[in-house]
């Protein structure tokens, strides 16, 4: 019954992964919009699951559906992207993360109506998106128009992303879905091919990621190729009663990039450094508990 739960918990992990990879190249890559174009290419590496499918042309409302999950997901990754270049990586993923299982609830009421929530998934709900909030939350935050813009959009765009997916999800077989919303996001990008200034930095040499970093930025897209099939799969197995609550579970991926970033911060300050105090320990300490208050409440 709960499969989905040990997908989306794996997911998370691939997530973390990739989220603490992309910190460590934007912070030579001077353009969001490039990598978003470069992140966006790897896309089209979906074509090499179609040999364990029966590929087929979707109905014309499945593709409907498939070129909005695209352009959301597309514009989500941007402002995610810009936020990665202006803020710290465990304060954005975390605001990020915190915000969208609120959006993703309020948008299934809207898309399937309050019958699809019980109180005991509320429940776990609630200590689950309590868990990542306080896990995100730092004393000393500087809150300006620009975070609190990117942030929110960059949630909407991806909560939007997990509705139109399970859409597509529910009318279309798992992988041919999956390609076909790859496949999109991979055309989308290619759209981005007719800014000059973007062809200009394509082209230059200080635009180019160096081996170091295009060795960690290959590394970074393959985990989160990993997490995001099998976020999909997660996403087409669970009921819609815990699509919200699948979002929530984010804050395990945030207990993976504290500890990733606590290790590098630790023991390797050169390649990677936070400011991590013991009281901000405690603080993650209470929101891992919360977290696992709340997935207890779901497998038990």
């Amino acid at each position: 019954m709960f499969s989905w739960l040990i997908i989306i918990i794996l997911s998370y992990l691939f997530f973390s992964l990739a989220s603490f990879g992309d910190k460590l190249v934007l912070r030579g890559v001077p353009n969001a919009k490039l990598y978003t174009f470069y992140v966006g290419m790897l896309n089209i590496l979906i074509i090499f699951l179609i040999p364990f499918t029966k590929f087929g042309f979707p109905d014309p409302a499945s593709l409907g559906w498939i070129l909005l999950e695209a352009t959301v997901y597309v514009l989500g990754l941007y402002a995610m992207f810009v936020a990665l270049e202006r803020f710290d990586v465990s304060r954005v993923m975390t605001t990020i993360g915190a915000l969208q299982p609120i959006l993703i609830l309020m948008l299934t009421l809207a898309f399937w109506g309050s019958g699809v929530v019980s109180g005991m998934n509320l429940l776990a709900f609630v200590l689950l998106v309590s868990g990542s909030i306080l896990i995100s939350v730092e004393k000393k935050i500087k809150i300006t128009f620009h975070y609190v813009f990117l942030i929110s959009f960059s949630s909407l765009m991806f909560s939007l992303d997990y509705i139109f997916s399970k859409i597509v999800f529910l009318h279309q077989p798992f992988l041919q879905g999956l390609i076909w919303m790859r496949l999109a996001c991979f055309v989308l990008v290619l759209l981005l091919l007719f800014s000059k200034k973007l062809r200009k930095q394509l082209f230059t040499k200080k635009a180019n990621l160096d081996k170091k970093s295009g060795t960690i930025f290959v590394s970074a897209q393959f985990a989160g190729g990993i997490a995001g099939v099998l976020q999909s799969l997660a996403i087409a197995l669970v009921p819609l009663s815990y699509l919200a609550t699948i979002n929530s579970l984010r804050g395990i991926q945030y207990v993976f990039l504290f500890i990733i970033t606590l290790f590098f911060s630790l023991f390797l300050p050169k390649i990677f450094k936070e400011d991590i105090s013991k009281k901000i320990i405690i603080q993650k300490m209470a929101a891992i508990f919360l977290i696992v208050a709340g997935l207890a409440l779901l497998v038990f």
